[in-house]
């Protein structure tokens, strides 16, 4: 017999959007019962659905974790009461049962009302300021001692996101991943929505920002050409990418190679290996990369156009890094911090052939921002889904193909 049971709330489009089934067949994977107490279902696409449910387990341990693993889903805790705090015990630490955040939209309950948490972004905890009574997701090395953090799960409940009504490839909410897939029609979706977002961004709409997070496959595969289109046609707003897009695609303007290959030779050219270190040396001695393209050091290709039409422009470094190139952020921590104050605008992310970058866009943004992972391995995109990010659509192909594709569908010149 199940001892200890605890009554859960869902309401939403939870039929449609198979969310009910989700939370049902969680807890019966994780050895609990259930009981349906109240269903109440929509009669049409615009009507919420409610279900009381009672959950059980044999150890209050196993309660505990069911509810965790709920959560996410929309389930909260039927006895109402207000989010419990605590106070941060030092700088950079949280205190021992602080809430983890998911990227789904999350309240708390302040004083008898639900809250709603600014910046949603998994993996953080929350603050709670108690004079104003907001709240807001706070990463653990920006605590303070003293901070109010919600600690436990009572008063905080997630909202699931509804199944759009638009019938493209963004509307499925799924990652499956497979290189046999058609990948025409996806594009095609992909740059209508591009469209879209150019022309409301155009009306000064807020969240219509496009964000291309990439690695320097693009340059190595052919793609660089299609991605200087994108950026002058105004389609790319924010750029992350690491010291070696930067360093390959400026190669390719000094000496017409990317990591030594003549991309019009086609094959590796004398002495070509030092091109990349030659290339950042020239840049270091000019002092910027925003300097060289002004000063006409750097005539072409994705870091002119950037310059040229404004892109703002994060690049994080790694540990292999050559250089690097200024402008490039050495400090993981500090990187982080500089990508996520760029997203708060961004509508739509294209991850194109990085396994890092992607993992960690998709970390930083919320579960409303769709986003599109592009690699010719699948691990990339399935990765990025078994992270959390279950908005993302995965396109097994390559950088050059994919970009070279949406550019042709978006009116690019052949």
């Amino acid at each position: 017999m199940s001892h200890h049971q605890e009554t859960v709330r869902i309401s939403g489009h939870i039929i449609d959007s198979l969310i009910l089934a989700k939370v049902l067949d969680i807890i019966l994977m994780m050895g609990g019962t259930f009981e349906l107490e109240h269903v109440a279902i929509g009669k049409r696409r615009d009507e919420p659905s409610q279900a009381r449910i009672v959950v059980n387990a044999a150890t209050s341990a196993l309660l505990e974790d069911i509810l965790k693993a709920i959560q996410p889903h929309g389930a909260s805790v039927e006895r109402e009461s207000d989010c419990r705090t605590d106070a941060a015990p030092a700088d950079g630490l949280l205190p021992e049962e602080f809430y983890a955040t998911t990227h789904l939209p999350t309240q708390v309950r302040v004083a008898g009302h639900w809250v709603d948490v600014d910046r949603v972004e998994m993996d953080l905890a929350v603050m709670l300021d108690e004079l104003s009574g907001k709240a807001r997701t706070i990463p653990m090395a920006d605590v303070r001692r003293g901070d109010r953090i919600v600690v436990g799960r009572e008063g905080v409940r997630v909202i699931p996101l509804p199944r759009p009504q638009k019938r493209d490839v963004f509307g499925f909410m799924e990652s499956q991943v497979s290189a046999e897939r058609p990948h025409g029609h996806v594009i095609a979706d992909i740059a209508a929505r591009l469209r879209q977002l150019r022309d409301r961004i155009d009306q000064q709409e807020a969240g219509c920002k496009v964000l291309l997070a990439g690695g320097p496959a693009i340059i190595h595969s052919g793609g660089r050409e299609p991605l200087t289109w994108l950026i002058e046609q105004g389609y790319i707003h924010v750029l992350f990418c690491g010291n070696a897009l930067a360093a390959h695609d400026m190669e390719v303007d000094l000496y017409g190679t990317s990591l030594g290959y003549g991309l019009t030779a086609g094959h590796p050219v004398p002495h070509g290996h030092e091109h990349h270190l030659r290339t950042i040396n020239r840049i270091r001695s000019v002092g910027s990369i925003e300097t060289a393209v002004r000063a006409g050091v750097i005539k072409r290709g994705i870091m002119a156009a950037c310059v040229r039409r404004q892109v703002h422009v994060v690049m994080a470094g790694t540990i292999r890094d050559d250089g690097p190139l200024p402008g490039v952020i050495t400090d993981s921590v500090q990187a982080q911090a500089a990508m996520r104050a760029a997203v708060p605008d961004v509508g739509l992310a294209l991850l194109v052939a990085s396994t890092l970058h992607s993992v960690a866009t998709g970390n930083l943004l919320p579960a409303a921002v769709p986003l599109v992972c592009v690699d010719v391995n699948p691990s990339v995109p399935t990765k990025l889904a078994d992270r959390g990010s279950f908005q993302a659509v995965g396109l097994i192909m390559d950088a050059a193909s994919f970009l070279g594709e949406l550019a042709r569908q978006l009116g690019r010149p052949a």
